[in-house]
């Protein structure tokens, strides 16, 4: 029996169904998103065929029944697997960005969050990792630690493995790992690397790393969850900048020496346009 997503599946039979059944598989591709929530009465109705239809075509695709399909689109979101189809309204997508952030500063995460800004800030050399979708969160985190930190580095840089950035890290560094769902299958192996090499790991998250945590010396918990398609990182961004606050703030003198030379070298160079245009 096929693994693959419903929307694969749909794909692969589209052309050996019937009109009908073709017309409930249209409907379907278009609400991905809430196919969690129809079962085959609605599901009839909605896409103007008869429910025999929608059970035949389910069976065509491999589920025994709609309460299977439901529970398969259900997997496929707690994964982080992209469905398409309606869009949500504002009004919900601002509720769900409200609660991910209200998870992310929970009383918890605030004494893990001094406890990494402090690490991070004593650190001799800190190596950022993000793989996959984590990536884009970790550039900005590392470009905002440069600011008051002299050795940020990002892995992986293009074309390299991270085996070169993790060599001759050790407990005076600190390696920030990045790691939200749809992770990378060697993502257990790198955290054990950098733990073995006795490295103080930072790790950021949403909750289905959680087992991942032990081996970290600060554990940022950070849901990325959705009523869209996709995942959302905006309460990991707003994370990484509160983050890289306190560590700036940890290592104020550091931090305030480096900024004023940054300034100066904007200006020298002109990078920056006057705040006049």
């Amino acid at each position: 029996m096929s693994t693959a997503p419903i929307g694969e599946r749909i794909d692969e039979a589209y052309v050996d169904l019937s009109p009908q059944e073709q017309r409930a598989a249209d409907f379907i591709l278009a609400h991905l998103a809430d196919l969690a929530v129809y079962n085959a009465t609605e599901l009839a109705r909605l896409s103007g065929v008869s429910k025999a239809t929608v059970s035949r075509l389910f069976r065509r695709l491999g589920f025994s029944d709609a309460k299977e399909v439901r529970a398969h689109a259900r997997i496929l979101r707690a994964e982080g697997v992209p469905l398409g189809g309606a869009s949500a309204a504002l009004t919900a997508h601002l509720a769900q960005e409200q609660s991910n952030i209200h998870h992310a500063f929970s009383s918890a995460n605030v004494e893990q969050l001094t406890r990494a800004a402090a690490l991070i800030a004593a650190a001799r050399r800190v190596v950022v990792i993000g793989l996959r979708n984590s990536y884009p969160v970790a550039l900005h985190l590392r470009q905002q630690l440069l600011q008051g930190l002299a050795d940020v580095r990002l892995a992986p840089q293009p074309g390299q493995s991270i085996g070169e950035e993790l060599a001759g890290l050790g407990p005076t560094d600190v390696a920030i790992v990045i790691g939200f769902r749809r992770r990378p299958d060697g993502f257990a192996r790198i955290l054990d690397a950098a733990h073995s090499a006795r490295v103080p790991i930072v790790l950021l998250a949403d909750p289905s790393a959680r087992r991942f945590s032990d081996r970290a010396s600060a554990w940022l918990e950070c849901p990325v969850d959705s009523v869209s398609a996709l995942d959302s990182y905006a309460a990991a961004n707003s994370l990484v900048s509160v983050l890289a606050s306190q560590t700036l703030a940890v290592a104020a003198r550091t931090s305030r020496t480096r900024i004023a030379s940054i300034n100066r070298l904007y200006s020298d160079l002109h990078e920056l346009e006057s705040p006049s245009g």
